[in-house]
């Protein structure tokens, strides 16, 4: 009898595991189409490039980093579930910690592209996901794209996967690092500092950075993330300028 029930159980258990994964899924599209109604009506959100992201298969995603809204920012532009690194100072707080786990976000130790990151990184690329990394560590300060971190040519050394870059602009005046709250820049408005705009390049294979010396690739691949900043910070709405 004991063999009956769980036998007549296990159906149950696997309707269970099938049915976490589609909420899992169904969970991140609704937050990332809040996001990308929300942010467009309250910042004037425009996106370009979209189609450039690979639609499946392991990717690294690299971004400027402008404010905290360049997560969502990134998952609203390449439009794929991404896989995110966030220091576990930022899992303290349960609810919080809950919210950014649902959204695919790995905690490690530090901030930025160290020897932890990039085995975090390695092991998500390994299960061909899509993985966003900042490779300028940590947010600018004054609106503009600054030097890469040099463990990134390390990465990509190691990570057989294309890469694809993404500029954000605008972002650092809606919600820069020494504001608690983000600012606006409504759609109905005129425009006004706080409009937004995301570029997607174009993919770009790690082969051709990872044979060059360090400085050589770490110029290369700044220059490749500074176009696409450069195309996103002309499409913003920006004629309060």
């Amino acid at each position: 009898m004991l063999e009956s029930l769980r036998f007549n159980r296990s159906p149950w258990r696997a309707r269970i595991a099938s049915v976490n994964p589609l909420l899992s899924y169904l969970w991140y599209e609704l937050v990332y189409l809040i996001g990308s109604v929300g942010l467009t009506v309250t910042h004037s959100l425009r996106i370009e490039g979209a189609s450039h992201m690979p639609k499946q298969g392991p990717v690294l995603v690299i971004a400027n980093h402008q404010s905290f809204l360049d997560p969502w920012l990134a998952g609203i532009a390449v439009r794929r579930h991404l896989v995110y690194l966030a220091r576990k100072t930022l899992f303290r707080k349960p609810l919080f910690a809950a919210l950014i786990r649902s959204l695919n976000a790995v905690a490690i130790d530090q901030e930025g592209i160290g020897k932890e990151g990039i085995k975090a990184i390695l092991q998500q690329l390994a299960l061909g996901k899509p993985v966003l990394i900042f490779p300028e560590g940590e947010r600018t300060g004054d609106g503009r794209l600054h030097a890469l971190r040099p463990g990134v040519h390390l990465l990509i050394k190691r990570a057989a996967a294309p890469i694809v870059p993404v500029g954000i602009a605008g972002a650092f005046d809606a919600w820069p690092r020494t504001r608690q709250l983000p600012g606006t820049a409504p759609l109905f408005l005129p425009a006004r500092a706080g409009t937004i705009a995301v570029s997607v390049g174009r993919p770009l294979t790690s082969a051709q950075f990872a044979a060059l010396p360090r400085e050589q690739a770490m110029e290369a691949l700044f220059r490749e993330l500074h176009q696409v900043w450069e195309r996103a910070d002309r499409l913003r709405r920006t004629d309060y300028r």
